[in-house]
């Protein structure tokens, strides 16, 4: 027996949850004029946190101690093994096509193509690449879901019946319609219970299956990220209370980074709610932090010679739990630069 035989993957199973009917957004935006009209899908899917929220009604706090989740991702119903992640923000798509790739060069201190030159033109955003494809990236993909906006009847507090005492009771909602032949995917380290289960904001029903993760994938989530990666979930960094660019560790009476940052090709960050809070009750999200996006690349001076999941804890924040538990900034080593030319010259 190996060395890597010996040393238990941490992602061990898919969580593979299929809607029965419409979604919400659960882990809405902070206060905007979209929210004010309802507009929660705009932060669809749900994340791990929600997810978390599940495990939360179904294991005891001791056996909740050693959880950790990942995602959101979504699949094919039909091939749920070949997950969908974001697609990293140095490809940049045109036509479901990778068409061309952006590196750091360093004398120019730019994001520049393979060839040197500035990228020209409109490329595609919010794109997904099967997990299959990870090292040599072909087609991405879309996202599968749509907007729906509808008239809902306001309900009664206490049962599921039509306010018809209360006047102006309709009102404008923003569901989340994926195809019947779509899921949403999450990893985790425990399976869940399968079943029927409200998920996501308005308590909407879903199905939810625990399934083995392929050791192929396995594998993949094992390897060390080393000096270029890229998130496939979104990451919160710093303090309880500030969030940052980069993993910060307390040294010298000081935050300090912890990585040795060369370039981070990134966009503006994301809210990310993870908690609820308030008295009483009837519960609400709290006012939550703001993530780096999910595609993120980061080049770093020195490599890291870990995996995500042996990544140190101190580099998460803590607040009850640690960050590490929601799947916060989960990386993949990013192929070689000349792979993806080649594939690119041959698309």
């Amino acid at each position: 027996m190996t060395n890597d035989q010996l040393v238990s993957p941490m992602w061990q199973y898919l969580i593979v949850i299929t809607p029965l009917g419409l979604l919400y957004g659960s882990a809405g935006r902070f206060l905007s004029p979209e929210n004010l009209v309802g507009r929660s899908g705009t932060s669809f899917p749900p994340s791990a946190a929600t997810l978390s929220g599940l495990f939360a009604s179904t294991y005891s706090s001791a056996e909740l101690q050693s959880l950790i989740l990942a995602g959101p991702f979504w699949a094919n119903s039909n091939e749920p093994q070949n997950f969908y992640v974001p697609t990293p923000f140095t490809y940049l798509v045109d036509n479901s096509k990778i068409q061309q790739q952006l590196d750091w060069h360093a004398e120019a201190r730019q994001w520049l193509t393979s060839n040197g030159t500035q990228p020209t033109g409109k490329f595609t955003k919010e794109t997904w690449m099967a997990i299959a494809h990870w090292q040599q990236p072909q087609q991405v993909s879309p996202n599968p879901w749509k907007y729906l906006p509808h008239l809902h009847p306001q309900l009664k507090l206490d049962e599921r019946k039509v306010n018809t005492d209360s006047n102006g009771s309709l009102f404008l909602e923003n569901a989340v319609q994926m195809p019947p032949d779509t899921c949403l995917i999450y990893l985790s380290n425990i399976p869940l219970r399968d079943g029927w289960y409200r998920f996501g904001g308005e308590g909407h029903m879903v199905d939810v299956r625990s399934v083995p993760l392929s050791p192929t994938t396995q594998q993949l989530l094992s390897q060390p990220v080393g000096d270029r990666f890229a998130l496939i979930t979104p990451a919160v960094w710093g303090s309880t209370r500030l969030s940052y660019r980069e993993p910060m560790v307390y040294e010298r009476n000081e935050l300090q980074p912890a990585w040795n940052l060369a370039a981070l090709l990134t966009e503006r960050p994301q809210p990310w709610r993870y908690r609820l809070g308030g008295t009483g009750n009837t519960k609400r999200l709290s006012r939550g932090r703001y993530a780096v996006p999910a595609g993120s690349v980061y080049i770093l001076d020195t490599p890291i010679t870990q995996s995500w999941q042996d990544w140190s804890e101190a580099w998460f924040p803590t607040e009850a739990y640690s960050f590490k538990r929601w799947g916060c900034g989960l990386a993949l080593p990013l192929p070689p630069a000349i792979a993806l030319q080649n594939l690119s010259g041959a698309a």
